[in-house]
């Protein structure tokens, strides 16, 4: 049985971006710095050019996506939502399970959209050089692609279990021209220190980000771009939402819960904030975020501002937080494994306005699985924690018979992951659920500020 795509013209590729603060039933919290108190929007411009931090800060609700975006788009965008009706019939479920597929961008994944975007108005601003972290590689071979694109110099601080685990993603970011060094490194106080307690530290995309942060804040001609987390990320990606909702009105159809993976929260609210907006409207649609048991940021963490890095560099952001000095173990979901979730996620998760699940790492790659041996595609290990979530939804509509609509982001491919996928059928893979002990000591090292 043949999956049945909608697919929007180019024309419909959106005209703006959606900005959820518009819409949030209470003020986002204030930035803090690091004596407490609010800051400005001069306090950013360090590692930050001007139009970037007026869409960190705006509430306006919808903000224009500049022309020469909207044309690295069409490379693209849109993006296929497609009804996953061979999945279907393998798990023998009454549900209709939707997927949008990102992974069809050059970079592979759904990063490109906010890369793109950053490094256009790097450009405008005159920026030829970046620094960036990532973890499993997809947010440093976007911004990689987007410099190339731009005339714009990158250089990537890859997470080092990452970039030992995924030397092709290292491969990826060089022939776009960026430079790409395992984190912690040598080159940032950051790094030195981290390697001085422990020569054998795998990094944590934290610590790759107070190396990228350092380096910014030190070089009056070089900036920082961010893969996840903050406001203006997240707002770039509401392209994949708002393309969904126009697809899912061609297909005569609405889902009842949509799902998406959260590290820091760039995939999930870029595909779950349009539908937010919905949900204000009436709809009865429920937003899951889905995080590994590993790294269970939400549904272990605790609400309270933390830096959103492992040096204490950047500024204190009120969000669900393991510790900002956490260090994950080595899981497969590379971009993933964050101690920290986006303050506008934070925010609509405390209020009750949207859910959680933490699924452990077996299952995650049991659903890889499943969903590729049906559909085609080889999905990442992040997105595959998305996958899992809607597979025991619609599980549960085979018992209950219940035909639910189900939609899940499919954020990019796994082509740079199969040696993940091998370990997996080799067996070499094992689920962790990280010690409740260990948490309560990182929460317990919290700055103590703000309420």
């Amino acid at each position: 049985m043949a999956a049945t795509r909608f697919i929007l013209p180019e024309t419909d590729i959106p005209t703006h971006w959606y900005n959820v603060v518009a819409d949030l039933p209470s003020a986002p919290a204030p930035v803090l710095g690091p004596d407490g108190q609010p800051i400005g929007p001069d306090a950013l411009s360090a590692i930050f050019t001007d139009a970037i931090i007026e869409q960190e800060i705006s509430s306006e609700r919808w903000i224009a996506i500049p022309e020469p975006v909207r044309e690295l788009y069409q490379l693209w965008r849109p993006t296929p939502l497609v009804r996953a009706r061979r999945l279907e019939a393998a798990l023998g479920t009454p549900a209709r399970i939707y997927y949008k597929y990102e992974g069809s961008s050059p970079a592979g994944s759904h990063k490109l959209n906010s890369a793109i975007a950053q490094a256009y108005y790097n450009r405008q601003a005159g920026i030829r050089r970046m620094t960036t972290e990532t973890g499993a590689g997809q947010w440093g071979s976007s911004l990689a692609f987007a410099g190339q694109a731009f005339g714009i110099d990158v250089r990537v601080f890859m997470v080092k279990v990452s970039y030992q685990q995924k030397p092709f993603r290292r491969s990826m970011m060089q022939t776009w021209g960026a430079e790409v060094l395992a984190s912690p490194s040598l080159h940032t106080a950051a790094g030195r220190a981290a390697l001085e307690a422990d020569a054998d530290n795998p990094g944590s995309l934290g610590l790759a980000i107070a190396e990228a942060v350092e380096e910014a804040a030190s070089r009056k001609d070089t900036t920082y771009g961010l893969g996840s987390v903050l406001n203006h990320v997240l707002l770039h990606q509401t392209v994949i939402g708002l393309e969904a909702i126009k697809q899912f009105a061609l297909a005569e159809d609405y889902p009842d819960m949509v799902f998406a993976p959260c590290g820091g929260g760039s995939n999930f609210g870029g595909v779950a904030f349009p539908f937010l907006a919905d949900k204000a409207c009436g709809k009865p649609v429920r937003l899951v975020a889905v995080e590994p048991s590993s790294c269970p940021t939400l549904t272990r963490g605790h609400y309270a501002y933390d830096f959103g890095d492992t040096a204490g560099l950047t500024p204190l952001m009120k969000q669900y937080t393991l510790g900002h000095d956490f260090m994950p173990p080595s899981i497969h979901a590379g971009g993933l494994r964050y101690h920290g979730a986006s303050s506008l996620v934070s925010q609509l998760y405390h209020e009750g306005l949207i859910e959680a699940r933490a699924v452990p790492q077996l299952a995650t790659f049991e659903a890889g699985v499943t969903f590729a041996r049906a559909e085609g595609i080889i999905p990442a290990p992040e997105s595959c924690h998305a996958i899992r979530a809607a597979l025991d939804e619609a599980l549960a509509c085979k018992e209950s018979g219940e035909s639910k609509a189900l939609f899940f982001n499919l954020s990019g491919h796994g082509h740079f992951d199969m040696a993940s996928y091998d370990k997996y059928f080799a067996g070499a893979l094992e689920d962790y659920d990280y010690p409740e002990d260990a948490i309560r000591a990182a929460l317990a090292r919290l700055p103590c500020v703000g309420a």
